[in-house]
Protein backbone atom coordinates (compact mmCIF):
# COMPACT_ATOMS: atom_id res chain seq x y z
CA UNK A 1 0.00 0.00 0.00
CA UNK A 2 0.66 3.22 -0.15
CA UNK A 3 0.24 6.86 0.69
CA UNK A 4 -0.81 9.21 -1.62
CA UNK A 5 -3.61 11.53 -2.93
CA UNK A 6 -5.97 9.03 -4.69
CA UNK A 7 -5.31 5.63 -4.24
CA UNK A 8 -1.39 5.43 -2.48
CA UNK A 9 2.04 5.45 -3.67
CA UNK A 10 4.14 2.59 -3.60
CA UNK A 11 7.74 2.81 -2.41
CA UNK A 12 10.58 2.15 -4.48
CA UNK A 13 13.52 2.79 -2.23
CA UNK A 14 16.40 4.75 -3.40
CA UNK A 15 19.32 4.56 -1.48
CA UNK A 16 21.73 7.64 -0.96
CA UNK A 17 23.37 10.05 0.95
CA UNK A 18 22.77 13.56 0.15
CA UNK A 19 24.80 16.65 0.86
CA UNK A 20 24.76 19.81 3.01
CA UNK A 21 23.05 19.68 7.02
CA UNK A 22 20.72 16.78 7.84
CA UNK A 23 18.14 19.15 6.75
CA UNK A 24 14.38 18.08 7.20
CA UNK A 25 11.53 18.88 9.72
CA UNK A 26 9.36 16.56 11.34
CA UNK A 27 7.19 13.73 9.70
CA UNK A 28 3.56 14.88 9.29
CA UNK A 29 1.06 12.01 10.07
CA UNK A 30 -1.85 10.80 7.85
CA UNK A 31 -3.46 8.08 6.99
CA UNK A 32 -3.84 4.25 7.24
CA UNK A 33 -2.61 0.71 8.20
CA UNK A 34 -5.25 -1.18 7.39
CA UNK A 35 -3.14 -4.24 8.18
CA UNK A 36 -3.58 -6.39 11.89
CA UNK A 37 -0.89 -4.32 13.60
CA UNK A 38 -2.18 -1.38 13.16
CA UNK A 39 0.48 1.05 11.35
CA UNK A 40 2.61 1.30 8.60
CA UNK A 41 2.76 4.69 6.46
CA UNK A 42 4.17 1.97 3.41
CA UNK A 43 1.68 -0.91 4.45
CA UNK A 44 2.63 -2.40 7.34
CA UNK A 45 1.19 -5.62 7.59
CA UNK A 46 3.85 -7.30 9.40
CA UNK A 47 0.94 -8.34 11.88
CA UNK A 48 0.99 -7.62 15.90
CA UNK A 49 4.71 -7.60 18.29
CA UNK A 50 5.66 -10.54 16.93
CA UNK A 51 6.30 -12.01 20.51
CA UNK A 52 7.58 -8.37 22.05
CA UNK A 53 10.60 -9.71 22.78
CA UNK A 54 12.12 -6.09 23.03
CA UNK A 55 13.20 -3.90 26.15
CA UNK A 56 11.54 -0.88 26.08
CA UNK A 57 13.28 -0.14 28.91
CA UNK A 58 16.41 -0.23 27.23
CA UNK A 59 19.67 1.45 28.38
CA UNK A 60 20.09 4.83 29.52
CA UNK A 61 22.63 5.68 26.78
CA UNK A 62 23.42 9.39 26.34
CA UNK A 63 22.87 9.16 22.57
CA UNK A 64 18.74 9.67 22.98
CA UNK A 65 16.64 12.16 21.60
CA UNK A 66 15.25 13.23 18.49
CA UNK A 67 16.60 15.89 16.03
CA UNK A 68 14.32 18.00 13.98
CA UNK A 69 15.77 19.47 11.78
CA UNK A 70 14.05 22.18 8.81
CA UNK A 71 10.85 21.23 8.34
CA UNK A 72 6.97 21.61 9.26
CA UNK A 73 5.49 20.12 12.51
CA UNK A 74 7.69 17.95 14.35
CA UNK A 75 5.39 15.10 15.67
CA UNK A 76 1.87 15.04 14.62
CA UNK A 77 -0.42 17.29 11.76
CA UNK A 78 -1.45 15.93 8.40
CA UNK A 79 0.69 16.17 5.49
CA UNK A 80 -0.54 15.26 2.41
CA UNK A 81 1.96 13.78 0.14
CA UNK A 82 1.94 14.12 -3.92
CA UNK A 83 -0.04 11.44 -5.92
CA UNK A 84 1.45 8.35 -7.06
CA UNK A 85 0.69 7.52 -10.64
CA UNK A 86 3.61 4.97 -10.51
CA UNK A 87 4.10 4.14 -14.10
CA UNK A 88 6.83 1.39 -15.34
CA UNK A 89 6.64 -0.91 -17.66
CA UNK A 90 7.86 -4.39 -18.07
CA UNK A 91 11.46 -5.48 -19.14
CA UNK A 92 13.38 -8.74 -19.48
CA UNK A 93 12.97 -10.71 -15.90
CA UNK A 94 16.82 -12.28 -16.73
CA UNK A 95 18.72 -9.14 -17.07
CA UNK A 96 21.30 -8.26 -14.73
CA UNK A 97 24.46 -6.83 -15.37
CA UNK A 98 26.72 -6.04 -12.25
CA UNK A 99 26.22 -3.15 -9.57
CA UNK A 100 29.40 -0.19 -10.22
CA UNK A 101 31.33 -0.61 -7.35
CA UNK A 102 31.91 1.88 -4.31
CA UNK A 103 30.65 5.09 -3.58
CA UNK A 104 31.24 7.88 -5.00
CA UNK A 105 32.09 10.76 -2.85
CA UNK A 106 29.99 12.88 -1.00
CA UNK A 107 29.32 12.60 2.58
CA UNK A 108 31.18 9.81 4.54
CA UNK A 109 28.48 8.31 6.79
CA UNK A 110 30.09 5.02 7.94
CA UNK A 111 31.59 1.95 5.86
CA UNK A 112 34.03 1.04 3.26
CA UNK A 113 33.56 0.98 0.11
CA UNK A 114 36.18 -2.20 -1.49
CA UNK A 115 36.37 -2.43 -5.25
CA UNK A 116 35.12 0.68 -5.39
CA UNK A 117 36.34 4.33 -5.61
CA UNK A 118 35.62 5.62 -2.19
CA UNK A 119 36.65 4.86 0.91
CA UNK A 120 33.33 4.72 3.12
CA UNK A 121 31.18 7.04 0.63
CA UNK A 122 27.47 6.17 0.96
CA UNK A 123 28.15 3.85 4.50
CA UNK A 124 29.08 0.34 3.05
CA UNK A 125 30.97 -2.12 1.38
CA UNK A 126 30.27 -3.35 -2.79
CA UNK A 127 30.85 -7.17 -2.12
CA UNK A 128 32.90 -9.38 -5.09
CA UNK A 129 29.71 -9.99 -6.67
CA UNK A 130 29.30 -6.36 -7.82
CA UNK A 131 25.97 -5.16 -5.37
CA UNK A 132 26.39 -2.74 -2.43
CA UNK A 133 25.89 -3.59 0.76
CA UNK A 134 25.26 -0.94 3.63
CA UNK A 135 26.51 -1.83 6.97
CA UNK A 136 24.70 -1.45 10.80
CA UNK A 137 24.19 2.30 11.57
CA UNK A 138 24.15 3.44 7.91
CA UNK A 139 22.36 6.63 7.74
CA UNK A 140 18.81 7.05 5.52
CA UNK A 141 15.70 9.20 4.44
CA UNK A 142 12.72 7.47 3.32
CA UNK A 143 10.23 9.66 0.95
CA UNK A 144 7.66 8.04 -0.88
CA UNK A 145 5.66 10.81 -2.11
CA UNK A 146 6.48 14.32 -3.25
CA UNK A 147 8.74 15.98 -4.72
CA UNK A 148 12.26 14.43 -3.66
CA UNK A 149 14.04 16.54 -1.34
CA UNK A 150 17.79 16.02 -2.65
CA UNK A 151 19.21 17.96 0.32
CA UNK A 152 18.91 15.61 3.37
CA UNK A 153 22.42 14.89 4.47
CA UNK A 154 22.16 11.06 4.08
CA UNK A 155 23.75 8.02 3.04
CA UNK A 156 20.95 6.42 1.57
CA UNK A 157 17.62 7.61 -0.04
CA UNK A 158 14.46 5.49 -0.11
CA UNK A 159 12.24 6.23 -2.78
CA UNK A 160 9.15 5.06 -4.85
CA UNK A 161 10.52 3.40 -8.02
CA UNK A 162 8.05 3.68 -10.61
CA UNK A 163 7.41 7.81 -9.64
CA UNK A 164 11.35 8.97 -10.36
CA UNK A 165 12.93 8.93 -13.09
CA UNK A 166 17.00 7.68 -13.71
CA UNK A 167 17.85 11.35 -13.30
CA UNK A 168 16.42 11.60 -9.97
CA UNK A 169 18.68 8.10 -8.85
CA UNK A 170 21.32 9.96 -10.92
CA UNK A 171 21.22 13.47 -8.87
CA UNK A 172 21.35 11.20 -6.01
CA UNK A 173 24.56 9.46 -6.71
CA UNK A 174 25.65 12.56 -8.32
CA UNK A 175 25.73 13.66 -4.53
CA UNK A 176 27.44 9.86 -3.02
CA UNK A 177 23.67 8.63 -1.98
CA UNK A 178 23.08 5.17 -2.16
CA UNK A 179 19.60 5.03 -3.51
CA UNK A 180 16.56 2.31 -2.72
CA UNK A 181 13.90 1.53 -5.25
CA UNK A 182 11.04 0.74 -3.04
CA UNK A 183 7.82 -1.25 -4.69
CA UNK A 184 5.28 -3.54 -3.81
CA UNK A 185 5.55 -7.47 -4.30
CA UNK A 186 2.53 -8.48 -2.31
CA UNK A 187 -0.43 -6.51 -3.89
CA UNK A 188 -1.91 -5.72 -6.71
CA UNK A 189 -2.31 -1.55 -7.68
CA UNK A 190 -4.70 -0.75 -10.48
CA UNK A 191 -2.69 2.55 -11.16
CA UNK A 192 0.33 0.66 -11.80
CA UNK A 193 1.11 0.87 -15.40
CA UNK A 194 1.60 -3.11 -15.44
CA UNK A 195 -1.38 -3.03 -14.25
CA UNK A 196 -2.53 -4.68 -17.05
CA UNK A 197 0.07 -7.76 -16.86
CA UNK A 198 -1.40 -9.48 -13.59
CA UNK A 199 -3.82 -12.34 -14.19
CA UNK A 200 -7.08 -12.63 -12.76
CA UNK A 201 -5.85 -15.59 -11.48
CA UNK A 202 -3.14 -14.04 -9.32
CA UNK A 203 -5.54 -11.68 -7.75
CA UNK A 204 -6.91 -12.06 -4.65
CA UNK A 205 -9.11 -10.09 -2.12
CA UNK A 206 -9.13 -6.86 -1.82
CA UNK A 207 -6.49 -4.96 0.47
CA UNK A 208 -8.18 -2.91 3.51
CA UNK A 209 -8.14 0.53 3.10
CA UNK A 210 -6.77 0.91 -0.08
CA UNK A 211 -9.30 1.03 -2.96
CA UNK A 212 -7.55 -0.23 -6.20
CA UNK A 213 -5.26 -2.72 -4.27
CA UNK A 214 -5.26 -6.58 -4.05
CA UNK A 215 -3.48 -8.97 -2.55
CA UNK A 216 -2.02 -11.66 -4.91
CA UNK A 217 -0.53 -15.11 -4.71
CA UNK A 218 3.04 -15.17 -4.30
CA UNK A 219 3.22 -18.46 -5.44
CA UNK A 220 2.59 -17.94 -9.04
CA UNK A 221 5.28 -18.23 -11.80
CA UNK A 222 2.83 -15.77 -13.19
CA UNK A 223 3.46 -12.77 -10.50
CA UNK A 224 6.80 -13.76 -10.37
CA UNK A 225 7.37 -12.55 -13.47
CA UNK A 226 5.79 -9.69 -13.11
CA UNK A 227 7.89 -9.11 -10.02
CA UNK A 228 11.07 -9.63 -12.13
CA UNK A 229 10.29 -7.01 -14.82
CA UNK A 230 9.81 -4.42 -12.29
CA UNK A 231 13.34 -5.22 -10.68
CA UNK A 232 14.54 -4.79 -14.37
CA UNK A 233 12.78 -1.62 -14.32
CA UNK A 234 15.13 -0.75 -10.55
CA UNK A 235 17.75 -1.68 -12.51
CA UNK A 236 18.04 0.41 -15.76
CA UNK A 237 17.70 3.04 -13.60
CA UNK A 238 20.72 3.00 -11.48
CA UNK A 239 18.78 2.25 -8.28
CA UNK A 240 21.15 -0.19 -5.82
CA UNK A 241 18.36 -1.87 -3.97
CA UNK A 242 15.25 -3.17 -3.75
CA UNK A 243 12.73 -2.31 -0.89
CA UNK A 244 9.62 -5.03 -1.08
CA UNK A 245 6.86 -4.01 0.19
CA UNK A 246 4.07 -6.28 1.44
CA UNK A 247 6.35 -9.32 1.50
CA UNK A 248 4.04 -10.30 4.28
CA UNK A 249 1.36 -11.25 2.48
CA UNK A 250 0.57 -14.71 4.01
CA UNK A 251 -0.28 -13.29 7.63
CA UNK A 252 -3.22 -11.54 5.97
CA UNK A 253 -6.85 -13.03 4.33
CA UNK A 254 -5.34 -12.90 0.92
CA UNK A 255 -7.78 -15.08 -0.90
CA UNK A 256 -4.77 -17.68 -1.06
CA UNK A 257 -4.00 -20.24 1.13
CA UNK A 258 -0.59 -18.81 2.10
CA UNK A 259 1.83 -20.26 4.73
CA UNK A 260 4.66 -18.82 6.43
CA UNK A 261 7.11 -21.19 4.58
CA UNK A 262 5.77 -19.82 1.42
CA UNK A 263 6.32 -16.68 2.73
CA UNK A 264 9.91 -17.45 3.04
CA UNK A 265 10.38 -19.06 -0.21
CA UNK A 266 8.98 -16.37 -2.38
CA UNK A 267 11.94 -14.24 0.20
CA UNK A 268 14.01 -15.87 -0.65
CA UNK A 269 13.18 -15.76 -4.02
CA UNK A 270 13.18 -12.42 -4.52
CA UNK A 271 16.73 -12.01 -2.81
CA UNK A 272 17.95 -14.31 -5.31
CA UNK A 273 16.42 -12.11 -7.75
CA UNK A 274 17.69 -8.84 -7.09
CA UNK A 275 21.15 -10.23 -6.47
CA UNK A 276 21.59 -11.71 -9.85
CA UNK A 277 21.12 -8.04 -11.05
CA UNK A 278 23.61 -6.28 -8.38
CA UNK A 279 21.07 -5.05 -6.40
CA UNK A 280 20.77 -5.52 -2.68
CA UNK A 281 17.37 -5.83 -1.24
CA UNK A 282 15.79 -5.77 2.26
CA UNK A 283 13.48 -7.39 4.58
CA UNK A 284 10.52 -5.43 5.51
CA UNK A 285 8.83 -6.01 8.66
CA UNK A 286 7.91 -9.44 8.87
CA UNK A 287 10.30 -10.15 11.63
CA UNK A 288 9.05 -13.54 12.48
CA UNK A 289 10.87 -15.23 9.62
CA UNK A 290 14.10 -13.43 10.15
CA UNK A 291 15.81 -16.13 11.28
CA UNK A 292 14.96 -17.78 8.50
CA UNK A 293 15.93 -15.18 5.99
CA UNK A 294 18.42 -12.86 7.03
CA UNK A 295 21.27 -14.46 5.70
CA UNK A 296 19.48 -13.83 1.92
CA UNK A 297 19.26 -10.42 3.03
CA UNK A 298 21.28 -7.32 3.04
CA UNK A 299 19.00 -4.93 5.09
CA UNK A 300 16.03 -4.67 7.45
CA UNK A 301 13.56 -2.00 7.11
CA UNK A 302 10.69 -1.94 10.03
CA UNK A 303 7.96 0.32 10.78
CA UNK A 304 6.61 0.80 14.38
CA UNK A 305 8.64 -1.73 15.88
CA UNK A 306 9.95 0.31 18.77
CA UNK A 307 5.90 1.77 19.27
CA UNK A 308 4.70 -2.28 19.32
CA UNK A 309 7.63 -3.80 21.23
CA UNK A 310 9.60 -6.33 18.48
CA UNK A 311 12.51 -4.16 17.22
CA UNK A 312 14.49 -7.25 19.55
CA UNK A 313 12.82 -9.79 17.47
CA UNK A 314 14.87 -8.44 14.24
CA UNK A 315 18.80 -7.79 15.86
CA UNK A 316 20.26 -10.88 13.96
CA UNK A 317 20.52 -7.93 11.05
CA UNK A 318 22.72 -5.95 13.57
CA UNK A 319 24.53 -8.33 14.90
CA UNK A 320 26.12 -9.40 11.65
CA UNK A 321 26.79 -5.43 10.87
CA UNK A 322 23.43 -5.18 8.39
CA UNK A 323 21.48 -2.05 8.99
CA UNK A 324 18.03 -1.81 10.34
CA UNK A 325 16.35 1.37 9.19
CA UNK A 326 13.67 1.63 11.86
CA UNK A 327 11.35 3.94 11.12
CA UNK A 328 8.79 5.09 13.89
CA UNK A 329 5.05 6.99 12.84
CA UNK A 330 4.30 10.41 14.73
CA UNK A 331 0.74 9.59 14.79
CA UNK A 332 1.08 6.43 16.88
CA UNK A 333 2.31 8.87 19.76
CA UNK A 334 5.69 6.83 19.88
CA UNK A 335 8.52 8.44 22.45
CA UNK A 336 10.76 9.01 19.74
CA UNK A 337 13.59 10.15 21.81
CA UNK A 338 13.14 6.84 23.98
CA UNK A 339 13.32 5.13 20.76
CA UNK A 340 16.56 6.82 20.03
CA UNK A 341 18.08 6.13 23.02
CA UNK A 342 17.06 2.07 23.11
CA UNK A 343 18.18 1.86 18.81
CA UNK A 344 21.01 4.13 18.47
CA UNK A 345 23.73 2.65 20.38
CA UNK A 346 22.81 -0.86 19.42
CA UNK A 347 23.43 0.45 15.85
CA UNK A 348 19.74 0.61 14.64
CA UNK A 349 18.95 3.41 12.36
CA UNK A 350 15.75 5.83 13.94
CA UNK A 351 13.69 8.46 12.19
CA UNK A 352 10.47 9.65 13.02
CA UNK A 353 8.01 9.90 9.66
CA UNK A 354 4.88 11.12 8.90
CA UNK A 355 2.38 8.25 8.00
CA UNK A 356 2.48 9.93 4.30
CA UNK A 357 6.17 9.36 3.65
CA UNK A 358 6.86 12.79 2.25
CA UNK A 359 9.96 14.55 2.96
CA UNK A 360 9.80 16.05 6.55
CA UNK A 361 11.77 13.91 8.52
CA UNK A 362 13.26 14.24 12.32
CA UNK A 363 16.62 12.21 13.44
CA UNK A 364 18.12 11.02 16.55
CA UNK A 365 20.24 13.99 18.44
Amino acid sequence: MLPSNSAKTTYFWAICAVTGACVLGACSANSDSPTSSGTGGARNTAGASNGGSQNLAGSSSSTGGASSVAGSSATGGNSSAGNSAQGGGSSNAGSGGAQPAGGTGGANHGGTSSGGTSSGGAGGTTNTGGYWKPTAGTTWQWQLTGTIDTSVDVAVYDIDGFDNAATVVKKLHDQGRKVICYLSVGSYEDWRDDAKNFPAAVLGNDYPGWPGEKFVDIRAQALRDIMAARFDICKQKGFDGIEPDNMDVYTNNSGFPLTEQDGVDYANWLAGQAHSRGLNIGQKNAPEITAKIQANFDWMLTEDCYDQGWCADVKAYVDNNKPVFMSEYTDTGVDFNAACTWGTPKKYSPILKGRDLDAPVTFCK
